[in-house]
């Protein structure tokens, strides 16, 4: 199903679509210029929370939009365990997939080369978040804040295209 989704979007338009995010709570680390940021999972445990995985999803720079914040994802990942002793891979199947339809081009998978071989030194050297892992698994969602809240899909003007697409 995701193949199809993504031989869709080879065509360079598709719909968003107002979804909710649910099951966990995240924490999303993103430097602006990055073609990555860094996800804390946390998931219920008793009585309380605990981080589940790191994350880190390959990815546009941000862009600010009208609608709010504007990105594009790049299919490929790493899971890194909460201790950041193992990790692996995610999707590699899909991102060379992507490549084939031409929707990540040459030059963005050279970002991506780049990114990845930045993610894998910070978490070697336990630098950028990683230097406070331990601080940041410790994190919870204060039921006291509201809920972030974007404009409605009106806003983005119901279709979009990833930059230059």
């Amino acid at each position: 199903m995701r193949t199809e989704a993504f031989d869709e979007m080879a065509s360079g338009r598709w719909d968003l679509e107002d979804a909710v995010w649910q099951e966990t709570d995240l924490l999303l680390w993103k430097p602006p210029a990055a073609w990555f940021s860094i996800n804390a999972f946390f998931v219920p445990d008793g009585d309380g929370r605990r981080l589940r995985n790191w994350y880190v999803n390959f990815e546009h720079p941000t862009r600010r939009t009208t609608a709010g914040f504007d990105t594009f994802d790049l299919t490929v990942d790493l899971l890194i365990e909460p201790d950041l002793t193992r990790w692996q891979w995610k999707d590699e199947d899909e991102y060379a997939h992507v490549r084939r339809l031409g929707i990540v081009s040459d030059n963005e998978h050279q970002a991506v080369d780049a990114a990845r071989a930045q993610v894998l030194a910070m978490l070697a050297e336990r630098s950028g978040v990683f230097a406070n892992a331990e601080r940041w698994a410790l994190w919870r969602w204060e039921p006291a804040w509201p809920a972030p809240c974007l404009p409605g899909l009106a806003a983005a003007a119901g279709r979009v295209a990833p930059e230059g697409g």
